[in-house]
This record gives structure tokens, sequence and C-alpha cells, in this order.
């Protein structure tokens, strides 16, 4: 059990964070009497409504884990840097829909078309509420998972993986807007947290440097 443990171990400050983070938000989501704050941009009325975009808006909750528990057994370095990356986020997004409450308008009322993609859409809609947006967690952590992989040396070697991410990543980007889940503001928050992270994370490697300094 000890030598699981110790092989393993670096699982609990994910594990932790993350029941953190359920919590955290599912108080957010079920607040009463809350004023919200309207995101809106004037180019989100120009991007027309594609219910296709829901595959890949649902495919994010598969390529985020898959490339955390790849590099969790494979690469316990640029685990611990994207679990940084993915984290800082996630807190930083917790702590803004905390102290600035918001809310976007951008669903529509009927859907244009009925088919199985719509009735995804739909059922999505009824379990995520429009509430607490920005910056864009699909948008973020998809670029963390594609950073994760272009840092890591196996997976950036294999082309089919480095451009499959990529179109994954891209696709869930756009789905964000094309489905209504977010305005084009929250993605452009999230392209400028992921900026910071990324230098903060990777070009300057403040993990690396931290487990230097504590021998960890």
């Amino acid at each position: 059990m000890k030598r699981y443990y110790e092989k393993y171990k670096h699982i609990i400050p994910l594990a932790i964070f993350g029941v953190i983070y359920v919590l955290w938000f599912y108080l957010l989501e079920h607040r009463t009497n809350v004023q919200y704050m309207v995101v809106h941009m004037n180019i989100d009325d120009y991007i027309p409504f594609c219910e296709y975009f829901v595959v890949p808006y649902l495919l994010w909750f598969a390529y985020v884990p898959a490339v955390l528990g790849y590099l969790f057994f494979k690469d316990r370095r640029n685990y611990d840097r994207c679990a940084v990356f993915l984290c800082t986020g996630m807190l930083i997004f917790l702590v803004i829909s905390t102290f600035i409450p918001n809310i976007q308008h951008l669903r529509l009322h009927t859907m244009p078309r009925h088919n199985v993609f719509t009735v995804l859409v739909s059922q999505l809609w009824q379990t995520d509420t429009p509430t607490n947006l920005f910056p864009s967690i699909h948008v973020y952590n998809s670029l963390g998972a594609h950073f994760a992989v272009m840092n890591n040396e196996t997976l950036s070697g294999k082309k089919w993986v480095r451009r499959g991410s990529l179109i994954l990543c891209v696709s869930i980007i756009l789905s964000t807007m094309f489905i209504k889940q977010h305005s084009m503001f929250d993605v452009l928050m999230a392209f400028i947290m992921g900026a910071v992270m990324y230098a903060t994370v990777y070009y300057y490697d403040v993990v690396g440097a931290y487990r230097f300094q504590t021998g960890k």
C-alpha cells in the first residue's frame, strides 16, 4: 500500500481541489436574490446558432480528463504543470463568479429545427444555467489540455495526436459560441488568462522552480 501511495500520491491535491470546486460551483449556481451583470458583445449577435457543435462541446468532458490521465501515468513533470494551470484558472473563475455574478441572454427561445443535436443542446441548457460564464472554463481548460499535449515529448512527437488535439481544441472553443453557451467576451477572457498562465507555468516554469527549491 505504501508503495502505491508514494507512486500515485500526486493525485491528492487535484482530487481535493476537485471536491472544493464542485461544492463551490454548486453553491454559486444555486444562489438566490443575486444581481447579475449581463455579459454581451455586439459580435455575439452575428454568430449563428449551429447545434452540431454540441458534439465537440460534450467531447470536452473526455478530452481534458484523458490528457490529465495520460500525464498522470506517463509524465509527472507535465502532469504537475497541467494541474497547476487548470486549477489556478478554475480558482480564478470561482472567485470572479463569486464577486461579479454574471449572466448571458444568448440562448434561443425555440429551436429552429428538431433533431438529435438540438435535443442534446436543449438538455444541456436545462442542466447548465446561463450564469457564471467568464472566463469560459471550457475554453480555458481546452487550451490547457492542448498546451500539455504540445509540451509532452511523446505526444508532441506524434503528428496525428498533435493535429487531433489542435482540431478538437479549436472545435470546442468554437462550440461555446455556436451553441450559445458563451459570449465572445468569455472566450477572450479565457485566452488572456490562458496566455498569462502559459507564460507562468511553461515559459517561466514556476512549478519546476518550486520543486527544485523544495526538493519535491
